[in-house]
């Protein structure tokens, strides 16, 4: 273990590209991966927050990242999510590298979005709104311009400061983007009345609009969000806690990481699910499903729902590896 390389955040961004990383995640999916198969995370309840444990397997390689998530944390100036990854050899369970989690879970969860919004999104899509001023909230606005010709971005967010920033930083990339502040949690659920309009107008005009917030309520009345619109949700991974309304998902083609995470874990479809508003059934498929054009978009908006899964850490990890690998030689 003494000789273990350590892939830290620099090395991981720096290895796999957000464009290669979106690569990987269809290729390992093209080549048969099952995301129905990737075992259950445990998460254990701590008094300072949660532990989740993602193990994960292919023929190559096998690998865990263990993550905490510790709600309390930004009023000590320390992360909400921290957390490291274990790659070992597939054959032999030698372990290989430790990659810096947060790190991986920033790259590969817009990612994986990206790869979505490939397959459902309108090839013309420019209008993006991000819901969030976060690191995944940036992640989202680099990986959505790698499959669509964003060049507008409106940031919604609860702290005014941290969204005008994101704005500044999407504007130093050449695009044109402003932020907007968004509706306090105390009016959650929201009704119409409590989204400011300017929110509300951009919503409405959106091409793809992407959750990357904390909220536990949805965001914004589905019913804004218009025809062929495509969302992609990601903040949540608690069968009671939502971004997205009844609405929204009673409408939308849904697409979700796999079925058995998502009717456990993603709250945007089991409180539906919970009051009868959809059925099960109404999932139009998962990500492998949608990769081998075995979905077929309504005339409604396009959702997809994901709440992360271990496979897509592996993936990622193991291309980070063989680059850092071909590096060396």
């Amino acid at each position: 273990m003494s000789g273990l390389p350590y892939l830290d955040a620099a090395t991981v961004e720096r290895l796999v590209p957000m464009g290669r990383a979106v690569d990987v995640l269809e290729d390992a999916l093209r080549a048969g991966l099952d995301p129905e198969t990737t075992p259950r995370r445990p998460i254990v309840d701590l008094p300072a927050g949660q532990l989740l444990l993602m193990p994960a397997s292919t023929r190559r390689y096998a690998g865990v990242k263990a993550v905490s998530i510790a709600p309390r944390n930004p009023e000590r100036g320390l992360p909400r999510i921290q957390g490291t990854y274990l790659l070992f050899d597939g054959d032999t369970l030698a372990p290989l590298a430790a990659l810096d989690g947060i790190a991986l879970t920033s790259l590969r969860t817009p990612a994986v979005s990206a790869l979505a919004v490939r397959h459902l999104a309108a090839p013309d899509a420019r209008r993006l709104v991000v819901f969030g001023s976060g690191p995944q909230a940036y992640g989202h606005v680099l990986a959505l311009r790698e499959v669509r010709p964003v060049e507008d971005v409106t940031v919604v967010g609860r702290d005014a400061g941290r969204a005008e920033a994101l704005a500044a930083r999407c504007r130093a990339l050449g695009l044109t983007a402003h932020a907007l502040p968004s509706a306090p949690p105390s009016s959650m659920p929201l009704r119409s009345g409590a989204v400011a309009e300017a929110v509300a107008e951009a919503v409405a005009e959106a091409d793809l609009i992407a959750c990357c917030t904390t909220a536990r309520h949805p965001l914004f009345p589905g019913k804004l969000a218009r025809d062929g619109v495509t969302v992609v949700a990601v903040g949540s991974h608690e069968p009671d806690a939502r971004e997205l309304d009844g609405d929204l998902i009673a409408r939308a083609t849904v697409v979700v990481e796999a079925r058995a995470a998502a009717l456990e874990e993603a709250g945007d479809v089991v409180v539906p699910i919970r009051q009868g508003t959809i059925t099960s059934h109404h999932l139009a498929g998962n990500l492998a499903d949608l990769i081998a054009r075995r979905v077929v978009a309504g005339p409604g908006p396009r959702v997809f729902k994901s709440t992360g899964m271990a496979w897509e850490d592996l993936v990622v990890a193991a291309a980070a590896y063989e680059a850092h690998m071909r590096a060396q030689a």
